[in-house]
């Protein structure tokens, strides 16, 4: 995965395919402004500001708004090159044990193939975590004094459920997901709210911005107890976001009186909340390899072989009983001991263990 990396999110998507494909197929399409053309935010200089019009008009996957966006608030976009960059590092953390891992793919227009096009659940999480991810780097700069249009939230007052005091400086979060909501969400509201697939993205948008402060210090006295708010880390949020992939609810998009709405394909399953995650489409199996979906396969991928129904396991993993077994040697630190002051030293020992793969 290069090091500069961009997101998925119709308008986080965009920034990403920027970095990740040919100028000759960047730019086939608008609709994912944060992923598309190598002429965007990651391929700028990181001592270049990403700020008035010759940066912004260079990022070409943008849609006209976003460019506006950059272009006004220019400053913030630093963040959410930021905030690429860990996009695709949780998504592969979350899913390394199962058959789809967040593996990217050089060809397409989409750094993680066109099942993203397609309505699919692994779509509804990456839009949902971009979204997170820009809503987290944008509240964090301000919090650090890093954007000079907002601060830490001073406005946060008065007693918690707990019996705490708040006070100090909270996460300006409410700062983070406005912003979230103008650029991330600008390519779908562009496309209109008739249509399955921005109603998708942008419901996914929106959960994945529901992530919660916490309280956060307390003081040394017993008698006067005060906190403030934080954002949860961005690992937290990617846990969080991955039971609510598990738990997707498959929508249809239907006509009630003059509006549109996504309601779910069986009847018998209660309306999704705000919260969780809906998709369109069933996924494919991503057993085999398909590079014209940017599908890689599961073909030599690691394996569980000591479980069976764990989605690590071996035989959902490589769809079947078609893995094998090796041995190899790793070399692991051992013996570790604490020395004054203040280090720990190891030696090097080298182990036998068991691998299993998926046949080729």
């Amino acid at each position: 995965v290069p090091t500069v990396l961009f997101f998925f999110n119709s308008a986080l998507y965009s920034i990403m395919l920027l970095f990740f494909l040919p100028p000759q197929t960047c730019c086939e399409s608008l609709s994912y402004s944060l992923f598309s053309c190598p002429s965007s935010l990651a391929r700028l200089p990181r001592s270049r500001p990403v700020s008035g019009a010759a940066p912004c008009a260079r990022l070409r996957g943008l849609t006209p708004g976003q460019v506006g966006v950059c272009r006004a608030r220019g400053e913030v976009m630093e963040s959410v090159r930021k905030a690429a960059e860990i996009v695709i590092e949780e998504c592969q953390h979350q899913f390394r044990n199962r058959r789809w891992n967040c593996s990217t793919t050089p060809r397409g227009i989409n750094v993680f193939g066109r099942v993203m096009y397609q309505g699919t659940r692994e779509a509804a999480f990456v839009h949902a975590l971009s979204s997170a991810a820009v809503a987290l780097a944008v509240t964090r700069a301000c919090t650090r004094g890093e954007l000079e249009r907002c601060g830490c939230d001073r406005k946060v007052r008065g007693v918690s459920p707990e019996g705490f005091q708040w006070s100090g400086c909270s996460d300006n979060l409410s700062y983070g997901v406005a912003f979230s909501q103008t650029f991330v969400d600008e390519t779908e509201r562009a496309k209109g709210l008739s249509a399955g697939r921005p109603l998708m993205n942008l419901h996914n948008n929106e959960a994945g911005r529901k992530v919660e402060c916490k309280c956060h210090g307390v003081s040394g006295s017993c008698e006067l107890r005060t906190c403030w708010k934080v954002m949860p880390p961005f690992r937290r949020v990617g846990v969080v976001l991955k039971e609510r992939f598990d738990g997707a609810t498959e929508v249809r998009l239907t006509r009630i009186g003059s509006r549109t709405a996504l309601l779910p394909r069986d009847p018998q399953v209660k309306p999704p909340a705000a919260r969780d995650l809906v998709y369109l489409a069933p996924s494919p199996d991503f057993c085999h390899l398909d590079p014209d979906n940017g599908i890689p396969g599961t073909a030599g991928r690691r394996c569980n072989g000591t479980s069976r129904l764990a989605p690590d396991g071996c035989e959902l993993v490589c769809c079947g009983p078609g893995y094998r077994a090796g041995r190899a040697e790793v070399v692991q630190r051992c013996s570790c001991k604490f020395s004054w002051c203040c280090s720990v030293r190891c030696q090097q020992c080298k182990n036998t263990v068991t691998i299993h793969t998926c046949r080729v």
